[in-house]
């Protein structure tokens, strides 16, 4: 081989290891993967109008949705470098800790508990627990009032929102479960159960699909943290993806989302919360 040949070779090698030791980052870390694959894994919820429901054709829409693509966005991983699972209640710190996913965004409460286990960025948006009945039916103005009668109240099995109504509010009232939300809401439209119940924003999101014939009462009884589910320990991502949100709020692409998403149901937009993890 020509000397002249080999120094071009050398060069050209030198300059590729250069290229990929800048643009490598660490992997084990989120902000790491997101700069090096371009590529991130987001758990997010399949059956939740308004904040994320996975669509017929397989696409995703929401207000948690926009959330996860734009901080995704923000790390450099573009929205078809995004790819999304569904977050099933009962298995998302499961989902952090495997490595099976990267981030749930998935109107995932901040709890004392789960941060034994997990990190959280947020919140990102504070819900309240409400109800949600058909449109016509004048009974139920409140939790309360699900004492009279032999009123139904429908919610997830493997959640505690019925129960916290029956045990807080309402002893009297007879408490139906089923696996999905949209379950919940085909018994209530079919007068099979007569209210749903869990987070306001969620039931914001059926009501605006059928605003004709559902409405959400309007009366929180609860206070519900949404955090970004992140594993821990990985402290620059945390600060990166703190940063993100903080921008999708003072952008004012926070509101918008929400309006887009939820405003038709006449759900009351909010003001953003003030991050503090």
């Amino acid at each position: 081989m020509a000397l002249a040949t080999l120094r071009a070779l050398v060069v050209a090698c030198t300059a590729a290891l250069v290229l990929a030791s800048c643009s490598s980052g660490d992997e084990s870390t989120v902000a790491g993967k997101a700069e090096s694959t371009e590529r991130l894994t987001i758990a997010v919820a399949y059956d939740q109008p308004g904040l994320a429901v996975r669509r017929l054709d397989g696409t995703h829409k929401g207000f948690d949705v926009d959330v996860a693509r734009y901080v995704a966005k923000e790390l450099g991983v573009p929205e078809t470098g995004v790819k999304f699972v569904e977050a099933v209640p009962a298995e998302r710190e499961n989902l952090l800790t495997t490595g099976a996913v990267d981030l749930v965004v998935s109107s995932y409460s901040i709890t004392d508990k789960r941060k034994e286990v997990i990190d959280f960025v947020g919140p990102y948006f504070v819900a309240g627990q409400d109800l949600l009945v058909r449109l016509t039916d004048e009974r139920i103005t409140g939790p309360e009032s699900l004492n009279a009668g032999n009123l139904k109240l429908c919610s997830v099995t493997n959640t505690t929102s019925a129960q916290h109504v029956k045990d807080r509010f309402a002893q009297s009232v007879q408490l139906v479960e089923y696996p999905n939300f949209s379950d919940c809401v085909t018994a209530l439209l079919a007068e099979q159960v007569d209210a749903l119940t869990t987070d306001d924003v969620i039931l914001a999101g059926y009501a605006a699909q059928n605003p004709e014939l559902l409405r959400v009462v309007g009366q929180p009884f609860s206070k519900e943290e949404y955090g970004i589910g992140m594993r821990k320990g990985d402290s620059d991502s945390k600060a990166k993806i703190t940063a993100a949100v903080r921008k999708m709020i003072d952008s004012g692409e926070w509101r918008k989302s929400l309006e887009a998403n939820v405003g038709e149901s006449g759900y009351a937009i909010p003001d953003p919360p003030q991050l503090t993890s």
